[in-house]
């Protein structure tokens, strides 16, 4: 089944990476699609430390807003470098906080938006390896 690709969420974050990402330390941006239908945006915060990719920070960002469950998600590069795909801690951190959601990925008409545990096939899934406590 093929899933239409949000071509405002793509938009959104491309004029975030265009407007709000100077320099390095804000190279990315990220966009999200909520449940309740807002797009909620966000831009890495670099570090030589390991500072949080944009979709990371969109994460929290979401909470932040009353987002709690995001359904479609995309990361685009400053300098009109386009959409870029999450990097595999992101994977992992989005299949674990948003099992169903979608994430954009691809570029020019080859854009598609792929469910997360797609991009980690063979994927670790948190909740599956918790122990209940009694």
């Amino acid at each position: 089944m093929t899933v239409p690709v949000d071509h405002d969420l793509i938009r959104a974050a491309a004029h975030v990476a265009r407007t709000r990402c100077r320099g390095d330390n804000h190279t990315m941006a990220a966009a999200g699609r909520a449940r309740d239908g807002r797009i909620i945006t966000a831009v890495n915060a670099y570090h030589f430390t390991g500072g949080p990719c944009a979709e990371l920070v969109l994460v929290g960002t979401a909470a932040a807003q009353g987002a709690y469950e995001l359904d479609t998600i995309v990361a685009v590069g400053d300098r009109d470098r386009g959409v870029v795909p999450p990097c595999g801690r992101c994977r992992q951190v989005l299949l674990d906080y948003f099992p169903g959601l979608r994430v954009i990925v691809g570029s020019g008409d080859r854009l598609r938006a792929v469910p997360v545990a797609e991009l980690l096939p063979e994927s670790y899934v948190w909740a599956d390896h918790q122990l209940d406590s009694d």
